[in-house]
C-alpha cells in the first residue's frame, strides 16, 4: 500500500535513448530545494569574506562564495525554466548548458580554500591552476561533445518512441521562396517551376521545433 502511494512522485524508467520526465513532485523538489540554499550561501559567503584576516583569504572567500552562490542561483533558475517553461527548448538548453557549466567551476571552487591557504610543495602547487583549467577542460567538452550527442541520442528516441521511426535524427525539408532575382544575375536564381526563388531547407524534431535551418541561393546546385 505504502509503495503504491509513492509511485505517484516518480515516473517510470525512461526508455532507452530518451529523456526522463520528472513528475510535478520531481520538479517541485529540484526547484524548492535548490532555491532554498540560495540565502544562506550568500550570508556564508558574506561572512568568510568579512572573517577573512589578509586579501589572500578575502580573494579565496570570495572565489568559492561566488562558485557556492552561482551553482544554486543557476540551477534554480534551470529546474524552474524546465517545469514552467519546458515547451521553450532553446532556453531549457541553454540553462541547462550553464548549470553544468557552473558544477565544473564549483567543484574548481572548492579546492581554491585547500590550495591557496596551504604551504604547498613546488608540484603540488601547480594544482591551483591545474583545476581551473580541468574545469574548462570540462566546459569546452560538455559544449562541444557530450551534450551534442546526447541531444541526438534524445531526439533520435522521441522519433522512435511517439513515431515509431528508428535512428531519425529529424524531420527534413525543404520549399522554394520566391524572390525578386538581383540585377544582372540572370538565370542564377531561376528553378524548374518556372520562377526566380531561393531554397529554405529545415529540420525539425518531434514537437516541431527548428534543429537547423539553411537558406541555398543557387537553386542549380540544390536540384543536383
Amino acid at each position: 500500500m505504502v509503495a503504491k502511494d509513492f509511485k505517484r512522485f516518480m515516473n517510470h524508467r525512461a526508455p532507452a535513448n530518451s529523456r526522463y520526465k520528472p513528475t510535478c513532485y520531481e520538479h517541485a523538489a529540484n526547484c524548492y530545494t535548490h532555491a532554498f540554499l540560495i540565502a544562506p550561501s550568500i550570508v556564508g559567503s558574506a561572512l568568510l569574506h568579512r572573517m577573512s584576516d589578509d586579501r589572500w583569504e578575502k580573494i579565496t572567500a570570495w572565489i568559492y562564495g561566488m562558485g557556492l552562490c552561482t551553482l544554486f542561483i543557476v540551477s534554480t533558475v534551470f529546474h524552474i525554466v524546465t517545469w514552467k517553461k519546458s515547451h521553450l527548448r532553446t532556453v531549457e538548453h541553454c540553462f541547462h548548458m550553464c548549470d553544468r557549466m557552473v558544477i565544473y567551476f564549483f567543484i574548481a571552487a572548492s579546492y581554491a580554500p585547500w590550495l591557496n591557504l596551504r604551504e604547498l610543495g613546488p608540484l603540488a602547487s601547480h594544482m591551483r591552476w591545474l583545476i581551473w583549467l580541468m574545469a574548462a577542460g570540462g566546459t569546452i567538452y560538455v559544449f562541444l561533445y557530450h551534450e551534442n550527442f546526447q541531444q541526438w541520442q534524445v531526439i533520435a528516441g522521441d522519433f522512435e518512441s511517439l513515431w515509431n521511426f528508428t535512428n531519425c535524427g529529424g524531420a527534413i525539408d525543404g520549399k522554394h521562396v520566391r524572390i525578386m532575382p538581383p540585377s544582372k544575375s540572370g538565370s542564377y536564381y531561376y528553378n524548374y517551376k518556372d520562377f526566380f526563388s531561393i531554397i529554405l531547407m529545415a529540420i525539425v524534431d518531434t514537437n516541431y521545433e527548428f534543429l537547423f535551418v539553411e537558406k541555398i541561393g543557387r537553386c542549380q546546385m540544390a536540384e543536383r
